[in-house]
C-alpha cells in the first residue's frame, strides 16, 4: 500500500523527499561546520593562549587610569618602572605554592656608551692638494624627527703626523712639523704644530668653559645655566689624517643602554637567554661584583667591577646623512700654523665651503665595535617614568606631553662636566620625566666626600659576553603577554600622513630617553649587583629599597585555559593579592594584543599593540555559546519545515484518508500508513543526501566528510519520521464522514469585494489556520535570521579587537553565513508549500472564477497578493519576535548593534517576501492548466 501510494503519488512524493533532503543534508553540513568552527576555533585558541609567562607582579601605582578602565596593559610598562618591589617580598612571591619559575627584572637606569662612526669622505679630497679640510654637515634622521647635528672636519695632510708630549705634558697623536709662530712658542716641541688641539680642546680661545663653573653648582638637581649639552660648537670636532687620499671622519656618539638586573637561571627558565649569546657567553649565578685590589688595577686604584652582558646590537634606530664640503684654505703651507694657535676654531668654521657631494650611514654602526672598559660610563645614569595617556572623543588615545629637559640633567657631579655626546634626539617631544642619578664622587681609594659617607664608589662594568634577542624562541603574535622585557613594542603609522612621515617603516625607539618609545633592556646584570650600583648613587632613591621593577610567573600545571589551569593561575595570583594587597597582579595567561590608536600630536598617530587579559576564556565562553544557539535554530527551523510539509502532504489526502476510514481502516493502520510513506521517503531522501554531503563536505574542505556524510540518512529518517507524528496523529482523530466532507467555511455577513487585491486579503482572512500555518514557517526564519544575526554580531563584538580574536573571527564566519542564509530559505520554502496547497484546495474555487470569466493575468495577480500578504505578515511578526528575543539576551548584544541588527530584520522582510515571491512563479504556471468543466463536474 505505501509502495503503491508513492508511486501514484510521485509528484507529491519527490517534493516530499526533496524538503527532506534539503533539511537532512543542510542540518548534517551546518551543524558539522559549527563543530568544525568551534574545534577550530578552541584548538586556535589552546594553540595560543599561553606565552611566556602567565601573571605579571608590578609594583603599587603601577597601573594606569586608561589601563584600569579598559582592562588592557601597556606595551611599553617596563621602560617606565624602576623599582617599587623589594627583594624580600620577591623572595616570597619565589616561593609560593604552585609557582614554577619567578623570574624578576630590577630596572637600573639608562647608562650611556660611547663611540665614533666612521664615514669614508676620501672620494670627495683633491687628489691635488697637500693640505686641505673636509667639512661634514650631519643631519640625523629618527622615526618621525630629524635633528641638526654638530659639524665635524676631517684634515688631510701629506706631511707625517707624529706624536709627542708638550710643556704642558698633554699627550697629542696630531704634531706635523712646520714654521715656527713665536706667538704660539710654548706649544710646540721640536718645532712641530699640534693641529687638532685647539681646534678640539679649546674652542673658546681661553680655558676649557666647564673647569670656570664653581664646584657649588656641580651637585644635580640644579638648574644650571650651561652652555647646553646640545651645542653644536661643543661636539663639532676636527680629525687629523696623514696619508694620500684616504679619510674618514669619526662622529662622537653615545647610545643609551638600559641596564637591568635579571636572574640568568630564571630567564632560561622562561624564555631561553643562553640562546641569545653571539660571543662570549650570558650571565650565571656565579657572577658578582668583585674588587681589584690597587695592585692589579691599570690605574693603581682599588675598582670594584660589575658583570654585565651587553646586546650586540642598538635597539634604538637612527641614520646619519650629510652634505660635504670642500674648503677654500688658502695657502696650505700655512695650515700647520693656523690649526696650531688659539684662534684655530674661529679660523676654520669661517672658511668657505664648496658642496661635493652627500653621504649617509647607519647611526647603529658604531655601537658595534667592541666596548673598552671606559666604553660605559657609570658617573650617571637615568630613570624615566611613564607616558601619561588620556582617552580622545573618538575611542582612541592621546599622549600628555612634558616640558622639554632641564640642562643640568646632562651635567655630571665631577666638575659639572656636561655629559659626552648627548644624544640630539633629547631635543625632540617630551612624553616622560627623566631623572638623573649622579655617582658619589670619591678619588679611588675609597675615600668619599663629607656628604657621601655610607655611599659606595661608582663601579666599572666588565662585558662578559654580547647577545642578540632576535634569538629569543618566538611567541604566537596572538598571544603576546607582554614581552617588551627583551622586545621593542610593534608600532606603525595608524594613517597615511604618519605612514609617510615614517617611509612606510614601524616607529622605533630612538636615543631620546624622555621620547615616546625607549629601547628595552640593552644590558643584563645579576641581582647581586644591584646594590653595587644604586649605593653609588649621591642621593637615595626607592631602587635602594625596593629594586625589582616588575616578576614574571610561571605557575606549574598550566597547559592552557582549561579550568584546572585557570584554577592554578588564581590560586597563586590570589596567594600574592592576599600578602600584597598594593602589589599590581595581572593574570596573562590567554591574554592577547589588542591594536590601539594613539594621537602623539595633532599630526602623528600611531597603532600599536596592547595587551588584553583574559581573552582566552572570553572566546572559549562565546563560542560555546554561539555554537549551542547555532544548532539548536538550524535543529528547530529543519523539524518545522518539515512538520509543516508533513502536514500539507496529510492535508492534501484528506479524502483518501477519510475514504480508508470508511472502508474500516483503523487510526492505528492510517498511523503506520503516514508514518511509513514518511519513513520510506527519509530513507530515500537519506541515501542521496549522503552522496551530496560527502561531495560538498569535501568542496568545503570538512575533515572527515566521508564519516560525517554517513550521519544524513539516519538524520533524514529521524527528521522525517519526527516531523511526521504530529500529522500522522491529527490524521488518525478525523472521522470517517468529516474526513470525505469537504471543508466548507460557514457563511457569516457578505462584503463586497471590489478588487483582486481585496479578494486576496479576504482570502487570507477566510482561512487563518492555513494563513498563520504558512506565516508561522516564515516568521520563524525570519526570527531566526535575526537572532542569527544578532548573535553573530555580539560575538564579533565580545571577541573582536585583540588579534586573537580577529583570527577566532575569520573561522567561525562561513558557519554563521550559511546557517542564517538556511533559516530564510527553508522558512521561505514553507510558506510556499502552503501557499501551493491552499491552491490545491481552492482549486474548485479558482475554476468558479476562471469559468466566470477571469483572465490567468488576474489569477496569477490573486495568488501573487496572497502570497505577498502572508510573506509581509510572517516577515513582520518574525522580525518583532526576532527583536524581542535579541532584547532578552541581554543588552550587551543591543548596544552598538541595534541599528544593525533593526536593519538586517527589515532586510531578511525584503528578503523574505522576494523568496516567497520568486517561488510563485511555478504554481501561477499551473494556474492556466485549470480546466474549469473537469473540476466542477468531479466537485
Amino acid at each position: 500500500m505505501i509502495i503503491g501510494q508513492l508511486l501514484r503519488r510521485r509528484g507529491r512524493a519527490l517534493a516530499l523527499a526533496a524538503g527532506i533532503l534539503v533539511a537532512a543534508t543542510s542540518f548534517t553540513l551546518l551543524t558539522s561546520t559549527v563543530h568544525t568552527s568551534q574545534a577550530s576555533t578552541t584548538g586556535t585558541v589552546r594553540k595560543n593562549a599561553r606565552s611566556a609567562y602567565d601573571v605579571l607582579v608590578r609594583p603599587p601605582d603601577s597601573q594606569t587610569g586608561v589601563e584600569r578602565s579598559s582592562g588592557l596593559v601597556a606595551p611599553n610598562f617596563l621602560s617606565g618602572t624602576f623599582g617599587g618591589i623589594t627583594l624580600e617580598q620577591y623572595r616570597h612571591i619565589r616561593g609560593l605554592t604552585g609557582v614554577d619559575v619567578a623570574a624578576p627584572v630590577a630596572n637600573i637606569g639608562y647608562l650611556m656608551v660611547s663611540n665614533t662612526v666612521s664615514v669614508d669622505v676620501s672620494r670627495f679630497l683633491d687628489s691635488e692638494a697637500t693640505r686641505q679640510i673636509l667639512r661634514f654637515t650631519p643631519r640625523l634622521t629618527t622615526g618621525l624627527s630629524t635633528y641638526r647635528a654638530a659639524d665635524q672636519y676631517v684634515y688631510l695632510t701629506r706631511s707625517p703626523l707624529t706624536s709627542g708630549k708638550s710643556d704642558d705634558v698633554f699627550e697629542s697623536d696630531t704634531l706635523e712639523k712646520g714654521s715656527v709662530d713665536k706667538s704660539t712658542r710654548r706649544y710646540l716641541m721640536n718645532e712641530k704644530y699640534d693641529v687638532c688641539f685647539y681646534f678640539n680642546g679649546d674652542k673658546t680661545e681661553k680655558t676649557n668653559w666647564s673647569l670656570e663653573l664653581p664646584m657649588k653648582e656641580s651637585i644635580i638637581g640644579e638648574d644650571l645655566s650651561d652652555r647646553s649639552a646640545f651645542d653644536p660648537d661643543l661636539h663639532s670636532r676636527m680629525n687629523c689624517r696623514s696619508g694620500r687620499g684616504k679619510a674618514t671622519i669619526d662622529i662622537p656618539v653615545a647610545y643609551p643602554v638600559l641596564l637591568s638586573a635579571v636572574d640568568p637561571e630564571a630567564e632560561e627558565r622562561l624564555v631561553g637567554l643562553r640562546r641569545t649569546v653571539t660571543s662570549g657567553r650570558m650571565l650565571t649565578e656565579q657572577d658578582k661584583p668583585y674588587v681589584v685590589p690597587p695592585s692589579e688595577s691599570p690605574e693603581g686604584q682599588r675598582d670594584m667591577y660589575v658583570p654585565v652582558a651587553l646586546s650586540s646590537r642598538p635597539l634604538t634606530a637612527g641614520r646619519i646623512s650629510a652634505t660635504v664640503e670642500r674648503l677654500d684654505v688658502g695657502d696650505p703651507a700655512k695650515l700647520p700654523s693656523r690649526l696650531g694657535n688659539p684662534t684655530a676654531n674661529s679660523f676654520v668654521k669661517g672658511l668657505h665651503g664648496t658642496p661635493v657631494g652627500r653621504v649617509g650611514v647607519d647611526l647603529g654602526q658604531g655601537y658595534r665595535k667592541a666596548v673598552t672598559r671606559f666604553g660605559v660610563d657609570a658617573t650617571s645614569y637615568w630613570t624615566v617614568g611613564p607616558v601619561t595617556y588620556r582617552r580622545t572623543s573618538d575611542g582612541g588615545l592621546a599622549v600628555q606631553p612634558r616640558p622639554p629637559q632641564k640642562p643640568g640633567l646632562w651635567v655630571t657631579n665631577l666638575n659639572a662636566q656636561p655629559v659626552a655626546n648627548v644624544p640630539e634626539e633629547n631635543t625632540g617631544p617630551q612624553y616622560r620625566k627623566v631623572t638623573s642619578h649622579a655617582s658619589t664622587f670619591c678619588d679611588g681609594m675609597g675615600r668619599c666626600e663629607q656628604a657621601d659617607f655610607g655611599r659606595l664608589q661608582e663601579p666599572y662594568f666588565h662585558v662578559v659576553g654580547r647577545f642578540d634577542t632576535d634569538r629569543l624562541p618566538g611567541f604566537s603574535p596572538l598571544s603576546e603577554a607582554p614581552l617588551e622585557t627583551y622586545q621593542s613594542p610593534q608600532v606603525t603609522g595608524a594613517d597615511q600622513a604618519t605612514r609617510a612621515a615614517l617611509n612606510g617603516q614601524p616607529l622605533r625607539p630612538d636615543r631620546n630617553l624622555g621620547g615616546y618609545l625607549t629601547p628595552p633592556p640593552t644590558m643584563l646584570t645579576t641581582m647581586d649587583s644591584i646594590t653595587a650600583l644604586t649605593g653609588s648613587r649621591r642621593t637615595p632613591s626607592l631602587q635602594d629599597k625596593a629594586p625589582v621593577s616588575a616578576i614574571r610567573l610561571k605557575v606549574a600545571g598550566v597547559t592552557g585555559v582549561d579550568a584546572a589551569s585557570r584554577a592554578r593561575v588564581n590560586a597563586v595570583a590570589g596567594q600574592i593579592r592576599t600578602a600584597y594587597p598594593r602589589l599590581q597582579v595581572d593574570v596573562t595567561v590567554g591574554s592577547s594584543p589588542r591594536p590601539q590608536t594613539v594621537a602623539l600630536s595633532d599630526t602623528a598617530r600611531v597603532t600599536e599593540r596592547w595587551v588584553e587579559k583574559g581573552v582566552a576564556l572570553r572566546i572559549l565562553r562565546a563560542v560555546d555559546t554561539k555554537s549551542a544557539i547555532l544548532f539548536t535554530l538550524v535543529l528547530v527551523v529543519c523539524a518545522l519545515f518539515l512538520g509543516q510539509a508533513a502536514l500539507a502532504s496529510v492535508r492534501s489526502r484528506r479524502t483518501e484518508i477519510g475514504t480508508l476510514r470508511c472502508v474500516g481502516w483503523s487510526g492505528g493502520e492510517v498511523l503506520r500508513l503516514v508514518l511509513g510513506e514518511l519513513a520510506l521517503i527519509g530513507v530515500a531522501a537519506g541515501v542521496v543526501g549522503a552522496a551530496l554531503a560527502y561531495g560538498l563536505g569535501r568542496l568545503l574542505g570538512q575533515p572527515d566528510a566521508g564519516a560525517k556524510s554517513l550521519l544524513v540518512l539516519p538524520v533524514a529518517l529521524l527528521l522525517a519520521t519526527v516531523a511526521g507524528l504530529i500529522p500522522a496523529w491529527l490524521a488518525t482523530r478525523l472521522g470517517p464522514m468529516q474526513a470525505v466532507r469537504a471543508p466548507v467555511t460557514a457563511v457569516r455577513r457578505a462584503r463586497p469585494v471590489r478588487s483582486v487585491a481585496g479578494l486576496a486579503l479576504l482570502n487570507l482572512v477566510r482561512v487563518r489556520g492555513r494563513t498563520l500555518l504558512g506565516a508561522a514557517g516564515l516568521a520563524l526564519g525570519v526570527a531566526a535570521f535575526t537572532v542569527l544575526l544578532a548573535l553573530t554580531l555580539a560575538f564579533r563584538g565580545e571577541v573582536a579587537g585583540s588579534l586573537l580574536g580577529n583570527a577566532v573571527v575569520a573561522h567561525a564566519r562561513g558557519a554563521d553565513y550559511l546557517s542564517v542564509a538556511l533559516s530564510l530559505v527553508l522558512g521561505a520554502a514553507g510558506a510556499v508549500d502552503v501557499l501551493v496547497l491552499s491552491q490545491r484546495e481552492r482549486a474548485a474555487d479558482l475554476a468558479v472564477l476562471r469559468a466566470t470569466g477571469w483572465t490567468n493575468r488576474e489569477l496569477a495577480q490573486l495568488t501573487l497578493y496572497e502570497g505577498i500578504g502572508l510573506a509581509l505578515l510572517g516577515s513582520l511578526s518574525g522580525a518583532a519576535i526576532g527583536l524581542v528575543a535579541v532584547a532578552a539576551l541581554g543588552n550587551g548584544v543591543l548596544h552598538g548593534h541595534l541599528s544593525a541588527i533593526s536593519g538586517a530584520a527589515l532586510l531578511a522582510t525584503l528578503a523574505a517576501t522576494a523568496l516567497v515571491s520568486a517561488a510563485l512563479t511555478v504554481p501561477i504556471r499551473r494556474l492556466s492548466q485549470i480546466a474549469p468543466a473537469h473540476l466542477l463536474a468531479a466537485d
